[in-house]
């Protein structure tokens, strides 16, 4: 007989067994959008989305077992969406006519300066339900516009008075700002992923020195011609190994050699102007399907 949890205020209740279970569906306890949980699940899920649970009929019979871990605070694991041990690579997939259509609007609005913060918040928002990620279902973000005005703005001051003085050691410091400021655009994205509209908890801890290093590591590999590709792929690695707030390991699986010859393919294809989309899904798609969730400690065993 199948046993199950629910999540009540970010706490997990139960085991119920089936018939129990039943009853507090019965009574309104376990509602359309309460997140449940039995053995055999990939993880925790809205009851509305399980077949027979909500609006008559028996709850799918699985054998039963515990749910995946969730700290005293609420979830951990990410959310606690994942069941321990699931992993798999990731995958994009969106609508070429959709992406044309955003990105021209992202590209044409952008030239007025004022509405970027909203517009790339607009398009992160389209762009981030279309990863699917194993145990992470309706993946989205929640950040606000709002938070990057004072950056982009502080950015864009800075960059004008640094143009009247016209000093080449305050354009590389303004270089340096910039780097510093995508290193915290990372973090805040990471940090707004969520999960069902539960936040997953991510957050990425990869040093603000370290990422000014691999960035101009990749501009002075720009001169051997070939070289940049191995650094990109090292970066990921490095990239996916500070991303933090999971049991499960992101890894990411693609070599130098493998974004070498598509980088090539898609230069050349992109001189065509038509194909861009497709081979930007193509790429992005490559780069999702290269990165795997796995459990901790397996990339130091290969």
């Amino acid at each position: 007989m199948a046993s199950w949890f629910y999540a009540s205020e970010g706490k997990q209740q139960g085991p119920f067994p089936e018939g129990q279970f039943r009853d507090l569906v019965a009574q309104g306890v376990v509602r359309p959008d309460t997140l449940v949980w039995t053995e055999g699940m990939a993880g925790w899920q809205k009851a509305a989305e399980i077949p027979g649970l909500i609006g008559g009929g028996a709850p799918p019979v699985i054998p039963a077992g515990g749910p995946p871990m969730m700290g005293g605070s609420g979830y951990s694991n990410a959310g606690g969406y994942a069941a321990a041990g699931s992993g798999g690579s990731l995958s994009v997939d969106f609508s070429i006519l959709e992406f044309t259509w955003r990105t021209l609007v992202l590209i044409i609005g952008s030239c007025f300066i004022i509405p970027v913060p909203w517009l790339f918040v607009w398009y992160t928002k389209w762009i981030v339900p279309c990863f699917k990620v194993p145990g992470r279902p309706n993946l989205s973000f929640t950040g606000s516009a709002m938070t990057l005005v004072p950056w982009f703005f502080g950015f864009i001051v800075l960059a004008i008075a640094l143009g009247f003085v016209g000093s080449e050691i305050l354009s590389n410091l303004l270089f340096i700002v910039q780097i510093v400021l995508y290193w915290l655009l990372i973090k805040w994205m990471i940090a707004n992923l969520a999960s069902n509209d539960q936040p997953l908890g991510l957050s990425f801890t990869g040093s603000v020195w370290a990422y000014i290093g691999w960035n101009l590591l990749f501009a002075i590999s720009i001169i051997t011609i070939i070289g940049w590709a191995w650094v990109a792929a090292a970066q990921m690695r490095w990239f996916c190994r500070n991303i933090e707030g999971t049991r499960r390991e992101i890894v990411f699986r693609g070599s130098g050699l493998d974004i070498l010859w598509r980088g090539i393919v898609a230069a050349i294809l992109c001189t065509l102007i038509i194909p861009i989309p497709w081979v930007y899904r193509w790429i992005m798609n490559w780069f999702a399907s290269q990165t795997e969730l796995a459990p901790r400690g397996s990339q130091a065993a290969m």
